[in-house]
């Protein structure tokens, strides 16, 4: 029998880190490896073969690293990558391992949250043109109409800390007056990238009470909680330490330093080279 090992978590930068948090506190028995490729972030505007290839690479080092179960904690991977991982690299190469995303899990219970049946979502260009939301949406909940739009600035704001500054305030609040602009029943807006909780908070001071603002990271959680009830076989190859190790393709002072904006607290991390 192999070695318990941790659950790898992945993101392109900083913002699979709200996921994490969530998934730490609702599994906090659980051990998790955490890899942001923040030396090729962002993601959101590269293609679908560039994301696909860069995805495959973290997944692959995860797995070398010896974890069972992966968790893309990034929504462009999750539309631009995913399907075709699990269906055509893990049945080939790595049967026995497991690649979650995030996109299946919000998708599943968004709809829920809305009495008017008018949702909003607001993700990178890549997620939106994926139009991954608007497909899972329509089979978990076809009642229910998707208003999309894409938020190319907010990622780079967060990076750089800019989302607190006067000017960072004004474009984020153009982007959700023109969301609420194409229609006036949306009262629920899903932040469908794992960077925007970071704003949550804001946005709440700006939208109408009326309008929930939903984050992913317990979403996620939960559904990952129910996963590994579900698949006994997965579970038990998990180690139960509490620890999280975290890791960075660029350089991880830098990391250390932005990783606490986004968890709250101070981290040590290690610089790795994932490429081939």
């Amino acid at each position: 029998m192999s070695r318990k090992q941790p659950i790898g978590v992945f993101d392109s930068g900083y913002g699979g880190l709200t996921i994490l948090a969530d998934l730490q506190q609702l599994l906090p028995a659980y051990d998790f490896l955490y890899l942001g490729d923040n030396a090729r972030a962002p993601y959101g505007s590269r293609s679908f073969e560039v994301v696909y290839e860069f995805t495959l690479e973290a997944v692959e080092y995860l797995f070398a690293q010896g974890c069972e179960l992966v968790v893309l904690a990034c929504n462009t991977a999750s539309a631009k990558a995913l399907r075709t991982i699990q269906q055509k690299v893990l049945p080939v190469k790595y049967p026995g391992k497991r690649v979650l995303g995030v996109i299946r899990p919000s998708t599943e219970s968004i709809g829920g949250f809305s009495e008017t049946n008018h949702i909003g979502i607001l993700a990178t260009d890549g997620t939106i043109k994926s139009e991954s939301y608007l497909i899972e949406i329509a089979k978990f909940s076809p009642q229910t109409t998707v208003h999309q739009l894409a938020c190319p600035i907010w990622v780079p704001l967060i990076e750089n800390n800019k989302h607190e500054t006067e000017g960072g305030k004004l474009l984020i609040q153009a982007d959700i007056e023109t969301l609420l602009a194409k229609n006036p029943a949306i009262d629920v807006i899903l932040l469908a990238c794992t960077h925007y909780p970071i704003l949550k908070d804001f946005i709440e001071s700006i939208v109408p009470e009326t309008v929930k603002i939903v984050s992913q990271g317990w979403l996620i959680a939960e559904k990952l909680k129910d996963y590994l009830a579900r698949h006994p076989a997965i579970e038990r190859m998990c180690s139960k330490h509490g620890e999280t190790h975290y890791l960075t393709t660029e350089n991880a002072a830098d990391f250390e330093v932005n990783a606490s904006r986004f968890l709250g607290k101070s981290i040590s991390a290690e610089h790795v080279k994932i490429t081939h």
